[in-house]
């Protein structure tokens, strides 16, 4: 591997290679940028790892053969991914309205990644190479549509996205080790359907698989679907998942059991390829890509959270075991950026979905995986007394990366569970002690989502005693550190289960409590791979199988949001003598 080298991208890049063909050829509907941040980056360093020849194709022409064509033919595989998100997330609002920009396409303007861009880029190559190698998907836009789905924009149950893209495989999840086993498989002449976190079609069931309910049972039958999801989510840990298999029309799907988990020196040996951390020039001639500012700097610690809020597709993509790098690796990262010439001594994060989940996770957990039958770490009530949450080695690492020479600061910008921190006894109130002191920068971002209990539980999110206790301890801080720092909240309107007198009491606590005015407040999003989104499409509690409210009605869910975000919410209330609504 050169490590002053993108991965190439144009025939000329090719030839100063000495290539004259490439063994695969990768597709994003982002721009090609070279960061550990960047999965289609990270999937063409792990093949260029084990020798193969890669190329990349960020956001293709759709309305040519330009692009396409522009690398020829691959030897191997095509490998298709929607990009770093959900095509159909990042067009469109959660009221359906089109979104003008993209932090992902050079000059921000949303005009490169087209909807649904894995089904429209496996048909692009379709369209210009009859009889092709395999095509293969992968990214969280197929990883999340692997099985029947529910989908939001269309508002009805869609199949399986590999019979919609027609394409030959897909690695779903996160995928290290899969698309390391899938490129050695090829290149050998095997047979990737034996590879595990690989799904397929096939003409034929597999029996020693789970047979769950079909594509055309879930759509006549609610419950079924219910039935389908929670086979489906309990089948992404790699301890002890089975496969699954689910007919549609005359066909298969073919879920593998996922692949296993990547040790900590794996972790570290892919945090260390050699990403260039820049847009690659093809791309910059059309301007800057705002995402780079927060990546480009930043360390990602860990993968997994088993945090579980139901509205959050992390479980059933990234996992629920937080497989972590080791403290060394991380800090020659920060090592490492001190000889950039454009690096101003700021790190933009360190963290990973949940920034304080770094550094300790569940002993029976590791040895057995994950529990099943709706038992999960924390809950809207409880944190699992297995779970022992320690921030002892997260303070020590934040420590050691601050005491870099060249580093100025560090913040923590990633999420942040502010239950684990009062649950920490030993060293929760230290560890907000270092984020207070050194790794915020004037505010910093929680997200409770809601405060009232009943729709905390459609959530799983904790209680609200939990966020006082926070609070309190925060302002203690901030206090003693003589900062006026504040607290910042992500809230959701609309979730299943939410109608517009709870908030109503969210507007009162946030007011009397909390002491502020939210400025901001999303409706909620249906994506598939997540339990609030069967809620949605359901209007059932998919745990106990009870009907639930369920707003669907646009105007209404902008009305709940606006509710929360009013600023003149008090003077309205009296002058209207208005009371709850229910």
């Amino acid at each position: 591997m050169n490590k002053n080298e993108f991965l190439p991208t144009t025939k000329e890049e090719m030839k100063k290679r000495g290539w004259e063909e490439l063994d695969v050829v990768l597709i994003s509907g982002d721009a090609y940028i070279d960061s550990p941040f960047m999965g289609i980056a990270v999937v063409g360093r792990i093949l260029e790892s084990i020798g193969l020849r890669v190329g990349v194709i960020g956001q293709p022409d759709i309305n040519s053969d330009v692009d396409v064509k522009r690398l020829g033919e691959p030897k191997l595989f095509w490998g298709v991914s929607g990009g770093s998100i959900d095509s159909m997330v990042s067009n469109y609002t959660a009221t359906k309205k089109f979104r003008n920009s993209d932090d992902y396409t050079p000059g921000g303007k949303n005009n490169k990644r087209p909807d649904r861009a894995t089904l429209v880029y496996t048909n692009l190559i379709r369209r210009y190479f009859k009889n092709t190698v395999p095509i293969v998907l992968g990214g969280i836009e197929a990883s999340l549509r692997r099985l029947s789905h529910y989908d939001y924009w269309s508002n009805k149950l869609r199949k399986p996205i590999l019979f919609d893209t027609k394409a030959d495989y897909m690695i779903y999840g996160m995928g290290e080790q899969a698309i390391i086993d899938l490129g050695n498989t090829l290149r050998d002449g095997g047979d990737p359907k034996n590879i595990r976190g690989v799904c397929y079609i096939s003409k034929e069931p597999v029996l020693e698989y789970i047979q769950i309910p079909s594509h055309e049972e879930c759509l006549s039958n609610k419950e079924k679907y219910i039935d389908l999801f929670k086979v489906f989510y309990d089948n992404n840990d790699p301890v002890y998942s089975k496969g699954l298999c689910q007919k549609v029309d005359s066909r298969y799907l073919i879920q593998n059991p996922p692949s296993d988990y990547l040790e900590e020196k794996e972790m570290d040996k892919i945090a260390s390829f050699p990403y260039q951390r820049d847009v690659h020039p093809y791309h910059k001639k059309d301007g800057k890509v705002k995402c780079l500012e927060t990546i480009k700097f930043s360390i990602m610690t860990h993968h997994g959270c088993w945090g579980e809020c139901n509205f959050c597709a992390i479980a059933v993509h990234q996992g629920r075991t937080i497989r972590t790098r080791s403290e060394q690796n991380i800090i020659q990262e920060a090592k490492d950026f001190t000889k950039m010439k454009d690096f101003k001594g700021i790190i933009s994060d360190v963290g990973g979905p949940t920034a304080n989940m770094y550094g300790y996770e569940c002993k029976k957990k590791l040895k057995k995986g994950t529990c099943v039958d709706n038992y999960r770490c924390v809950d809207d009530k409880r944190l699992c007394k297995a779970m022992k949450v320690d921030h002892s080695r997260n303070i020590q690492l934040l420590k050691d990366i601050r005491e870099v020479p060249g580093v100025k600061k560090a913040f923590v910008a990633s999420g942040v569970r502010y239950d684990l921190i009062t649950a920490d006894k030993k060293h929760g109130y230290d560890y907000l002690k270092q984020m207070v002191n050194h790794h915020i920068s004037g505010q910093m971002k929680v997200a409770p989502e809601h405060t009232d209990d009943e729709v905390l539980y459609h959530m799983g999110k904790p209680g609200k005693q939990t966020l006082i206790d926070f609070k309190k301890m925060y302002d203690k801080l901030n206090k003693e550190s003589g900062k006026k720092q504040f607290l910042t909240y992500y809230l959701i309107a609309a979730h299943p289960g939410c109608k517009e007198k709870h908030m109503h009491e969210l507007k009162q606590f946030t007011t009397h409590e909390l002491k502020m005015n939210p400025e901001q407040a999303q409706v909620f999003t249906p994506t598939p791979g997540t339990y609030s989104a069967v809620m949605y499409y359901t209007e059932m509690d998919p745990f106990t199988k009870k009907k639930i409210f369920v707003e669907k009605d646009i105007r209404r869910k902008e009305k709940q949001k606006s509710i929360v975000i009013d600023k003149k919410y008090q003077q309205r209330r009296k002058s209207n003598g208005a009371s709850l609504q229910s």
